[in-house]
């Protein structure tokens, strides 16, 4: 593999209507960092407009998928806590609106997953149309055993597994394995590993070609017709709720303790 490909934290690649992105961090789990998500963005807003492209495969390099928000850019160090307040509230507002803007896409969305899809990155899976896993790929939501809350993938989680397996998974915040997380619908298919999965993928992609290109469009703009994900105001609120905990002692400490390798100070009471 090219020198060339540990230099950008994302990698884009189109073959005819095929556009894919590969979150390109392994040495963090993919974790999406200020910059990364600064690219995804972009390239979201440039498919909007790109008629040429028909699918969109989202993965990750390394053999995971995306462990969700890069902890190490959490604290806003040297910052005032006004200033942190600030800047955690529109960060998950940016969150919310990429979820959004993924789901909204002219081109059919797939997740290809191997390892772990966390936290920000469950929210990925779900905005996906369709979600194809290896294995050995692992689920959770732990934002609670950081400190944090899952705001902006709560409705995200709900619309995909159900408003009672989303209450568990975020609540108990476990990770689940490739084969419960099919059964909760979090993913539509799982393969034997790597090799299994690229197969799965090449038959999906075969199929979605055989798909009108404006057909395919139109049909994705009639499932959001039926309705918003969330109800109006969800999205402000839960990016008050997560800013407010992200800048709080619990936030400190749960993340401290992640890293650290430890139990919460909580976790024994």
């Amino acid at each position: 593999m090219p020198d060339t490909v540990t230099e950008t934290p994302l990698l884009v690649t189109q073959e005819g209507g095929v556009v894919r992105v590969t979150l390109n961090r392994p040495a963090r789990r993919n974790a999406m960092s200020r910059e990364l998500v600064e690219r995804f963005d972009a390239l979201l807003a440039e498919l909007k407009g790109n008629r040429a492209a028909r699918v969109l495969v989202i993965t990750g390099a390394g053999g995971h998928f995306c462990a969700g928000m890069d902890l190490d850019e959490a604290g806003g160090a040297g910052a005032t806590p006004e200033e942190r307040l600030a800047a955690a509230l529109e960060r998950n507002r940016r969150t919310g609106e990429r979820f959004a803007a993924i789901a909204a896409l002219p081109q059919v969305v797939v997740a290809r997953i191997e390892g772990s899809a966390f936290a920000g990155g469950l929210g990925l899976v779900c905005a996906a149309d369709i979600a194809i896993a290896a294995e050995g790929a692992r689920f959770a939501a732990p934002e609670a055993r950081r400190g944090l809350v899952a705001a902006q993938i709560l409705p995200w989680l709900v619309r995909r597994m159900g408003r009672s397996a989303a209450a568990r998974l975020v609540l108990q915040g476990a990770p689940i394995d490739a084969a419960a997380a099919a059964r909760a619908g979090l993913v539509h298919e799982v393969a034997l590993d790597a090799a299994a999965l690229d197969a799965l993928l090449g038959t999906i992609l075969a199929d979605i070609r055989a798909g009108a290109p404006g057909a395919l469009a139109e049909t994705k703009a009639l499932l959001a017709a039926m309705g918003e994900v969330a109800p109006p105001g969800y999205a402000e609120a839960g990016a008050r709720a997560f800013s407010r905990c992200s800048t709080g002692l619990e936030a400190a400490e749960g993340i401290a303790a992640f890293k650290a390798k430890r139990p919460a100070s909580w976790a024994a009471g």
